[in-house]
């Protein structure tokens, strides 16, 4: 397997930042940390699944047609194609696990749908 380590690689964005702690041709590993009463846009993938560890802090997301709640070490598999969002709702810093899988990893295939950002 080819590993393409990043050296924890930092990338800022308006609702917080992520860090890439490993990739590979097979996986991305990342650390993902919004800020208080921040969210990411409602997206989906075409390219990847991933799977969230809630790490610190309480989350509203939503998965499709569902609205969930999640804390520490609370878990959510999001398949490729799923329309999701993540809020945090908590007084700290949410930070998520999130391991990608599949055939691509790159942020163009994230499909903005609403976005409090003006990225659409």
């Amino acid at each position: 397997m080819k590993n393409l380590h990043n050296n924890n690689k930092r990338i800022k964005k308006p609702w917080g930042h992520y860090d890439v702690i490993k990739e590979t041709d097979r996986y991305k590993e990342k650390i993902i940390t919004i800020y208080q009463n921040k969210r990411i846009s409602l997206q989906k993938h075409e390219k990847r699944d991933e799977f969230w560890k809630i790490e610190q802090g309480i989350a509203e997301v939503i998965l499709n047609s569902k609205k969930l709640k999640l804390s520490k070490n609370d878990e959510l598999f999001i398949q490729k194609e799923s329309i999701h969002r993540v809020k945090n709702i908590g007084k700290n810093d949410l930070i998520i696990k999130e391991i990608q899988t599949g055939e691509y990893f790159g942020e163009d295939d994230i499909i903005r749908l609403e976005d409090d950002y003006g990225r659409i």
